[in-house]
């Protein structure tokens, strides 16, 4: 058998050269194909979350196993802190989400703000010093970032943050047409979902003050039950009544009467925490939940509320001052009610809650009022 020859050995090599790089484009678009397939079932997950929380957990859970990326952030610009403040209140748990941050100013950012040019994404080695803002909890190893601005309609609400431990992952020669493409789905789908939040809580808000309205607290109480009841914690509640404010109204007029109710809400916020929910159950009476406080924790902070409310008058628009006081009833979940009640429905015990609240309130009235009782 004669051995080929030299330019036959030559095409065989050459042909076995061909059918590796051919094997090697079909393996890449396969993978690029699988890539896209997976983005875009990604886009439809987004597209469609109904709540801030799920879209934020969609990304941080998803996008990092679908991009083959060790981290992603997400930066948001939040100038008075209405979204944080609106997300804490309809009950987002922010320690869910350690790589989500907020920042006062766009410009904190990083990207080029000037009028001429629209901001561009930013790609190349990880800088501690530099991006600590953007990954406050980085990973080991991490070598590579991109920095992709969040646009809408040319303003700049947020950055989307990708990490590499592959220093060759993100580097300024790379085409941006891609991460801005998920940069803008991202953008559109966070401002629709914080609109249709924000929606949502103006609907549970009174429109006087801004504190809930009661159908916010309603829903709240039963929540706050159930977990209560979960993690054996207590619950109190404060029923809250300005004393003579039909007289208030009579001297000042309703336009200073609706001062006086919001200058009390302000007063009664200033002594509550941040976990803690103030609503307006309709005319001068307000509901105040405490979340793990019991009866005689509630009672302190009652009686800090009635002492803030006397201490000093409230100054209206017209310059006229009026002198106001508040009665408060104050009872506790787990004080009035034995082990079986616990057990009881919900609904049942929400409204016993109340109830025994109401039935201080009206004692504290009875009793002379601007005073706390606590329901026996």
């Amino acid at each position: 058998m004669h051995e080929p020859s030299a330019s036959t050995r030559e095409l065989m090599a050459e042909n076995e050269t061909l059918r590796a790089r051919m094997a090697y484009l079909l393996e890449q678009a396969e993978r690029n194909h699988e890539i896209m397939c997976r983005h875009q079932a990604f886009d439809l997950q987004i597209v469609g979350a109904g709540s801030f929380p799920e879209l934020v957990g969609t990304i941080f859970r998803t996008l990092p196993v679908i991009s083959e990326l060790d981290i992603v952030t997400l930066s948001l610009v939040d100038p008075d802190a209405d979204i944080y403040t609106v997300m804490h209140r309809l009950g987002v748990d922010f320690e869910q989400f350690p790589n989500l941050m907020f920042c006062e100013h766009a410009v904190e950012l990083g990207f080029d703000m000037s009028p001429e040019g629209r901001p561009r994404p930013i790609l190349g080695a990880y800088a501690p010093g530099q991006h600590c803002a953007m990954f406050p909890h980085p990973p080991a190893g991490l070598q590579s970032v991109a920095l992709v601005p969040l646009l809408r309609n040319t303003r700049l609400i947020g950055s989307l943050n990708l990490g590499s431990a592959d220093p060759t992952r993100f580097t300024p020669s790379l085409g941006t047409d891609f991460v801005e493409h998920m940069g803008s789905i991202i953008a559109i789908c966070l401002e629709n979902v914080i609109s249709n939040e924000m929606l949502k809580y103006i609907g549970l808000t009174d429109s006087l003050t801004g504190v809930y309205n009661r159908r916010y607290m309603d829903r709240r109480l039963q929540e706050e039950i159930a977990r209560a009841r979960r993690q054996g914690y207590r619950l109190s509640c404060m029923y809250i009544d300005i004393d003579h404010f039909k007289r208030v109204n009579d001297t000042v007029g309703h336009q200073g009467g609706d001062e006086v109710l919001r200058e009390v809400c302000g007063r009664i916020k200033a002594e509550l925490r941040m976990s803690d929910a103030l609503g307006r159950f309709g005319g001068e009476e307000f509901v105040v939940l405490l979340i793990d406080a019991d009866l005689d924790s509630a009672s302190m902070v009652a009686q800090r509320i009635r002492a803030s409310v006397a201490a000093a008058p409230v100054e209206l628009s017209t310059g006229e001052r009026v002198d106001v006081t508040v009665s408060i009833g104050v009872a506790a979940l787990f004080a009035q009610l034995s082990d079986s009640a616990r057990h009881n429905p919900i609904e049942g015990v929400a409204q016993e809650l109340v109830a025994s609240a109401d039935a201080a309130l009206y004692q504290a009235k009875a009793g002379g009022r601007n005073r706390v009782v606590t329901f026996a």
